[in-house]
């Protein structure tokens, strides 16, 4: 029998879902495509629909959008998504609202897009450093803030998962915006998970190792991290994204009082974790 995460008509959204899909549509359902990996926000969107979920996508491709779509409609799962740039707060938001116009609720906020510039930082430039730091932690903030909201005023509690990386913690050369961007993610969710828990919103950052990714492949292939690694493989989206999805199952937890509410979002000193 299997196990029951709770997940059954909850409403998931997830940012940069879209990526580098085309091999898991050919997995999913025989159709000759090539040249792209699975990605983690595809591969955890498909395993929350396989728990019974309702799942949103918004990614800034169109085309790989309705490659999505396709990959879920083999499964017999619809998938609502929309065309964005997750940089773009105020169209964020919009796609926030139209997901809870259509479902009535939101549960789980997944904040997954990201982008890796790798380089020297004495090769920056500006603009590029704003970029890593608008898509990597930015639109964390805007995502989590936006979700949070929405998930205090519908009264059911949730969970927001941010991607964080093992750069977070562990220095890479030539990947200074990427690793300080993921570092100020985890406790960006530490901290704010602080702030949530009197609302019964669990803030989660998850800090995966080597996974094969469209964004990690050519560095993986690059410089041979493989032969780091004990078991001799990469990480595949769908490890990751199994252990995502039962880290968003739905716990039964008591609602507090708003009085305890204040108490905790004004405690001195902050609370620690």
């Amino acid at each position: 029998m299997a196990f029951d995460l709770g997940l059954e008509n909850k409403v998931v959204v997830i940012t940069g879902g879209a990526t580098g899909i085309a091999l898991a549509i050919g997995r999913l359902t025989g159709l000759s495509v090539s040249g792209l990996l699975l990605c983690i926000g595809f591969a955890t969107g498909l395993e929350f629909a396989r728990q019974g979920a309702h799942v949103a996508i918004c990614g800034r491709s169109e085309a790989k959008l309705a490659k999505a779509r396709e990959a879920f409609a083999a499964e017999g799962f619809e998938l609502f998504t929309e065309a964005l740039d997750v940089c773009d707060a105020e169209k964020l938001y919009a796609f926030g609202d139209h997901v809870i116009e259509k479902f009535g609720r939101l549960d789980v906020w997944m904040n997954n897009a990201g982008i890796a510039i790798t380089k020297p930082l004495l090769e920056f430039t500006e603009e590029e450093w704003n970029r890593v730091l608008d898509l990597n932690l930015n639109a964390v903030f805007h995502g989590s803030q936006y979700a949070a909201r929405k998930m205090i005023a519908l009264g059911n509690g949730g969970v927001i998962l941010n991607a964080g990386s093992f750069q977070a913690l562990m220095p890479a050369a030539a990947a200074v915006p990427y690793g300080t961007t993921k570092a100020a993610v985890v406790m960006f969710s530490r901290t704010f998970a602080a702030e949530m828990a009197p609302y019964n919103i669990r803030v989660l950052s998850y800090i995966p190792g080597v996974i094969s990714t469209p964004m990690a492949i050519d560095w993986l292939n690059e410089t041979d991290q493989i032969r780091n690694i004990p078991s001799y493989r990469y990480g595949q989206p769908e490890d990751l994204a199994n252990a995502l999805v039962f880290g968003s199952r739905q716990l039964h937890q008591r609602r507090p009082h708003r009085r305890d509410r204040r108490q905790v979002l004004r405690a001195e000193p902050p609370l620690r974790l």
